[in-house]
């Protein structure tokens, strides 16, 4: 009597699961991708145009988490976990043939997982993955994560990205990114047959090289822009249209998503402080300058 072994899940149902998970990579998560990293370059415009399209996102209010969730991180993990099984089973023949597809193969699986990396301390370091306010309180904010205040974004992005650790984190967790999703939209279209002779998949290559190369440039330029915007000038304009949002309703009133209000006056006593000592020393030079007047004899 024979006995076979029930296939897996998984197994049973491959086919439908690859397509699922190569569809997913490209929409909803890699037009994200694009959209995000598009938003955060126009850093480079000034804090203002940054703040703009982020309060355009937190227009949503209660609706965004569902947002979020529904579009973004379910399709999100299950990509990362249907990729993480498809990189374990699979087999790398890149010692044996060194071809570029091959290679190809080999970079997609490394940096899937730099991306799976990188996304999961992305989200917990900038956002903290939940928006409740325990959460935040007691978990998140006493680990140093959830740094991104929406209705301070250039400024609190400023203050994240503080130090050497984060920002080459950020490089090379984006370029991952970038990296994965180019060669992924490849490897879809032949997964979903849009690309099958040699010849179609030549051109195909060089069209998505050619994305993943706009998107690479896109995301430099955020992390460029993230590095180099003064957290104080931004903090002053991002002041000024929250207040003005709030009056027209165009805000919602949450202090989780603003800075802490006491650091920012910590900030500005100490830089009063340091400007009234440096009138000090400058009148005490000007007094200890100033010529002696010879008594009259």
């Amino acid at each position: 009597m024979s006995t076979q072994t029930e296939p897996s899940f998984f197994l049973k149902h491959e086919f439908a699961i690859r397509r699922i998970h190569s569809l997913l990579g490209v929409v909803p998560i890699g037009l994200y991708m694009c959209v995000h990293l598009t938003t955060n370059a126009s850093l480079m415009a000034g804090p203002g145009a940054f703040q703009r399209m982020v309060n355009q996102i937190h227009s949503l209010g209660p609706a965004l988490p569902v947002v979020e969730w529904g579009f973004i991180f379910l399709p999100l993990l299950f990509h990362a976990f249907i990729g993480i099984w498809i990189a374990m089973t699979g087999e790398s023949n890149t010692d044996r043939y060194k071809y570029t597809a091959n290679r190809r193969y080999r970079f997609q699986r490394i940096t899937g997982y730099i991306a799976f990396i990188y996304i999961t301390m992305h989200v917990f370091h900038l956002h903290g993955w939940f928006h409740f306010g325990p959460w935040l309180d007691y978990i998140a904010t006493p680990l140093g994560m959830a740094q991104f205040k929406p209705y301070n974004a250039a400024s609190s992005l400023a203050h994240a990205m503080d130090g050497v650790f984060w920002p080459a984190f950020y490089l090379v967790g984006v370029l991952s990114c970038v990296y994965h999703f180019a060669n992924g939209l490849w490897t879809a279209g032949i997964t979903w047959g849009l690309w099958v002779s040699p010849a179609a998949q030549k051109r195909a290559s060089m069209l998505c090289g050619g994305i993943g190369l706009l998107v690479g440039i896109i995301s430099i330029t955020a992390w460029v822009g993230a590095l180099t915007v003064d957290p104080k000038e931004a903090r002053i304009v991002e002041d000024r249209m929250y207040e003005a949002g709030l009056e027209s309703g165009a805000v919602f009133d949450d202090p989780h998503k603003r800075s802490a209000p006491e650091a920012v006056e910590s900030e500005e006593a100490e830089t009063d402080a340091d400007a009234s000592a440096a009138d000090e020393a400058a009148a005490s030079d000007e007094k200890t300058a100033e010529p002696e007047t010879p008594a009259a004899e």
